[in-house]
């Protein structure tokens, strides 16, 4: 009798001990694997590049002034188009250095395009600072930093800069996933992401 209450016993706790999948239990391992295989963490940050005729807003934008600094776009004043208010307009161009840096990273679909995006930086999970749990959801708190993908993406993001973020965590039937859309509890990872502050 005995022997059979042993048995049924251990039934019982391996029966238990298979139910658990590692989704369970949200650790700072699980969030950072599960903020890490993300698509809204693993998208590429793109750098959109438009030559010909622009408004003066932006050739002054902070991105524009970079390529400027770095010798990789030129322009001259031109008139605006009825559709570009208020002047000045610029007419901008890639310089030869420019072409040389810009052309290894277009997608062969954007070669001769006036306009077109190039993929300059990739984010990194630093850390998991923080989990807090109330039930079936959860906030965690995490530090993360671009990482520049070429020459471009160095002139424009510094890896050395951390930024905070915090995302919600919701437990379903197969274990913990980040939220897929904003629920009371947190924000989307797309959210933090956009939201991220820097980091102390």
């Amino acid at each position: 009798m005995r022997k059979r209450f042993i048995f049924a016993l251990c039934l019982v706790i391996a029966g238990s001990l298979t139910a658990c999948s590692p989704r369970d239990l949200l650790t700072r391992r699980l969030a950072a694997d599960l903020i890490e295989g993300s698509d809204a963490f693993r998208t590429p940050q793109a750098l959109f590049v438009h030559t010909g005729i622009v408004s003066n807003k932006d050739y002054l934008s902070p991105e524009s002034l970079v390529l400027q600094h770095h010798g990789w776009i030129s322009a001259t004043t031109a008139p605006c188009p009825p559709a570009i208010v208020p002047p000045p307009c610029w007419d901008v161009v890639l310089t030869p250095s420019g072409v040389e840096t810009v052309r290894p990273l277009l997608a062969s679909a954007d070669e001769g395009k006036p306009s077109f995006s190039l993929p300059v930086a990739r984010r990194e999970l630093v850390a998991i600072t923080g989990v807090s749990k109330q039930g079936n959801v959860a906030d965690v708190d995490f530090i993360w930093r671009w990482q520049p993908a070429n020459e471009v993406g160095s002139a424009l993001y510094s890896s050395d800069l951390r930024y905070h973020s915090t995302v919600g965590f919701r437990d379903y039937d197969d274990g913990w996933r980040v939220v897929p859309s904003a629920s009371h509890s947190g924000q989307t990872l797309d959210d933090a992401l956009k939201n991220a502050e820097l980091a102390p």
